[in-house]
């Protein structure tokens, strides 16, 4: 009888997430816009969208049985799928749910974790790109990230990101008022410098956006109205810290301490946030006076 490895039942969490992007991209074009009445785990307000997102995810996560269990930004608790599985997948369904109807891009984003629910367990993530084309970049600790492009109904892969030592785009983002003055500075100054301001207030396509033109910076740092950063870590800070990691950039907490070694004490937590090439964090630990 043939034992399945560790690689094969990886590859069958892929082969969900891209189903998963052809299956989500469908109802994006056709579902309804509106509000669901209700609000997600984290107390905002769900769009039918997310909820639809959030179904089509457990649906087909539940047919994969290397997946132990799923935690959903969408969902309160650990929703167990298969007791025997090894992976519990936690996914933000639809990022940037609330760009669909000015038709910007958007994003769905996966973390593959094995064992406690902490950034050093995480195995391998991924996102998937709505826009004009359906892309899906993935990571694993043995391989830099991959970009895939969708060709009808399968993906076909484009080429291994790698960021450069410095990038030339500015994603800052939280409300500008709300803003600590020094990383107002960190900010200014990157514009003096020459970056170019890119910032829709999608993560994935922002992030997806500095990945793909070599380097920059995304900043979510801790505001006046929320002091413990607004994304949350499980979802969308650990996947992507990884992937830039992975890439060859950094990715620190407004500590300077590696988002990649974060321990959330509840599924919901959220951190200020930095992913970007190495001189714009460098660049960042000086403003933030972090040595």
């Amino acid at each position: 009888m043939h034992k399945v490895s560790k690689g094969e039942k990886m590859q069958t969490v892929f082969e969900a997430i891209k189903q998963i992007a052809f299956d989500i991209d469908k109802a994006i074009k056709a579902a309804d816009l509106g509000y669901a009445h209700e609000e997600n785990a984290s107390g905002e307000a769900q769009l039918k969208l997310d909820v639809l997102s959030d179904k089509i995810i457990e649906q087909n996560l539940a047919t994969v049985s290397s997946v132990r269990s799923i935690v959903s930004e969408e969902k309160e608790g650990e929703l167990e799928l298969h007791t025997s599985g090894s992976y519990t997948v936690c996914y933000d369904p639809l990022d940037g749910s609330s760009l669909v109807d000015v038709n910007l891009s958007i994003g769905s984003i996966f973390g593959i974790y094995e064992g406690s629910l902490e950034a050093q367990n995480l195995v391998a993530s991924a996102y998937v790109v709505y826009g004009p084309r359906i892309e899906l970049v993935i990571a694993t600790k043995e391989h830099q990230p991959m970009l895939y492009r969708a060709a009808r109904d399968h993906f076909r892969a484009i080429k291994e990101i790698t960021l450069n030592e410095k990038g030339k785009l500015n994603a800052p983002g939280g409300t500008q008022q709300n803003w600590a003055p020094h990383h107002k500075a960190l900010v200014d100054s990157l514009f003096a410098e020459g970056y170019r301001l890119r910032y829709s207030g999608g993560m994935v396509p922002d992030l997806h956006q500095i990945l793909l033109k070599g380097g920059g910076l995304f900043s979510y740092p801790g505001t006046t109205d929320k002091p413990h950063g607004k994304l949350r870590q499980l979802f969308e800070v650990i996947p992507f810290a990884f992937i830039y990691e992975q890439a060859g950039g950094e990715a620190i907490n407004d500590k300077g301490e590696r988002l990649m070694e974060l321990v959330p004490k509840h599924l919901h937590d959220t951190s200020a946030c930095f992913f970007g090439s190495r001189y714009e964090i460098e660049a960042l630990k000086k403003a933030y006076g972090i040595n």
